[in-house]
């Protein structure tokens, strides 16, 4: 799939709230604005995939959140996206949306759920780093 194939993007927050979550989404949001995207945001983490918890977005939607702590999105855990019919049914629900991709924001286990989806399904995923724990390699902040 080619970017001038992508026409709509989901955006989910996973795992834990961290600093930045937000910034992200603004950055997301904005960017898919510039390149003509519309881009949909995702509530609720993974769970939101399952239960059709979307809500399509604009730079207007993310006025004023930069300076905000935690997500507005949301995030929440979702143990029946663990399961291979979970996925299925969060696929199809991105397929009946025409969500042609989506953007992950978290940590590691929030990236392995994503890399599990693109892998069985062939989904398109982007994951961007939103860790308070530091689980992604090269995120950590080292002082010297």
């Amino acid at each position: 799939m080619t970017s001038t194939q992508i026409k709509k993007i989901g955006l989910l927050t996973s795992g834990g709230d961290s600093p930045g979550m937000n910034a992200a989404m603004t950055a997301v949001v904005r960017t898919c604005s510039y390149h003509n995207i519309i881009p949909v945001d995702i509530y609720s983490g993974y769970q939101g995939l399952i239960e059709v918890d979307f809500a399509e977005m604009n730079p207007r939607s993310v006025k004023d959140i930069v300076n905000k702590g935690d997500t507005i999105l949301i995030s929440s855990r979702s143990l029946e996206f663990k399961t291979k019919v979970g996925r299925e049914i969060a696929y199809n629900n991105l397929k009946n949306q025409e969500i042609d991709a989506f953007v992950v924001i978290g940590g590691d286990g929030s990236f392995c759920g994503a890399l599990t989806l693109n892998k069985e399904l062939d989904f398109p995923v982007i994951g961007v780093p939103g860790t308070i724990d530091n689980d992604i390699y090269g995120t950590s902040l080292i002082l010297h």
